[in-house]
């Protein structure tokens, strides 16, 4: 766990494209193309407001961006919601801060009237961490599509039913 619980924020500032860039290059599992789709949500946000359908979630201690959190409704469903980016900073990964950002998250979601978050991932023997996570965060498989992202590259779909807040 971190020293201390982190600081949310919400609100988009100038240097969280850089700070997001960051935590996804130093997270080595992302290709540059992710990593710039990843900035251009943030830009997007910056750009247009909740009118983009992008929702973030910063995780901060010591002035410093921990983790972070890109979620947002999915068009044309009823309180369907995708859950796009979880990332931590490498050096807490294993602490629980993952679970504190996406525990905050779901509860965001839920309170903006989210019943169901889906989250996807790759097949690939490097993303086992991350489909261990997502289940350990109580996520449970609906889909895997074959050869979705390239040749032996299956999409994997997970789905938590969210519980109304309180």
């Amino acid at each position: 766990m971190p020293k201390s619980s982190p600081a949310w924020r919400d609100r988009i500032l100038p240097k969280d494209a850089d700070s997001v860039r960051r935590l996804c290059r130093a997270a080595g599992n992302f290709t540059p193309a992710e990593e710039e789709v990843a900035v251009e949500l943030v830009n997007e946000r910056r750009q247009k407001g909740l009118a983009s359908g992008y929702y973030f979630l910063f995780a901060e201690g010591e002035d410093v961006l921990q983790g972070y959190a890109c979620f947002g409704p999915i068009a044309c469903t009823v309180h369907s919601w995708d859950l796009y980016w979880i990332v931590v900073d490498k050096a807490l990964q294993g602490r629980g801060l993952g679970r504190l950002i996406m525990a905050e998250a779901e509860r965001r979601v839920a309170l903006a009237g989210g019943q169901r978050l889906y989250v996807e991932t790759s097949a690939k023997p490097q993303y086992e961490p991350t489909r261990s996570f997502y289940e350990r965060c109580g996520y449970e498989k609906e889909a895997e599509l074959p050869h979705f992202y390239a040749p032996d590259d299956a999409k994997i779909i997970y789905l938590k039913v969210l519980a109304h807040p309180r």
